[in-house]
């Protein structure tokens, strides 16, 4: 049985925003725009290259994240809610 730690987008998120610049936020980030290239990646869509993932504010609510992940060959806006597949929208 493998064993480990499940952190939330948005909880990352928060840790992200608590102290920009720090390695922990960067740490952060990089791994949610990680984990938000993986999981399109795995939808069908193209992420050569993750280069940042910023949480959508506006569009987002507790129980839905949406966030806008910028690859090296395109731009996504991310919704995700619980046990469910990402609604991906490629951005222009």
């Amino acid at each position: 049985m493998k064993h480990g730690l499940s952190i939330p987008l948005s909880m990352l998120a928060q840790i992200a925003a608590l102290a920009p610049g720090s390695s922990l936020a960067q740490g952060a980030a990089e791994t949610v725009q990680t984990m938000l290239a993986a999981q399109i990646r795995s939808q069908g869509f193209a992420c050569d290259k993750a280069l940042g993932a910023t949480q959508d504010t506006k569009r987002s609510r507790s129980d839905h994240a949406v966030w806008v992940l910028k690859c090296s060959n395109a731009n996504y806006r991310v919704s995700r809610a619980p046990d469910m597949a990402a609604k991906v929208e490629p951005l222009r």
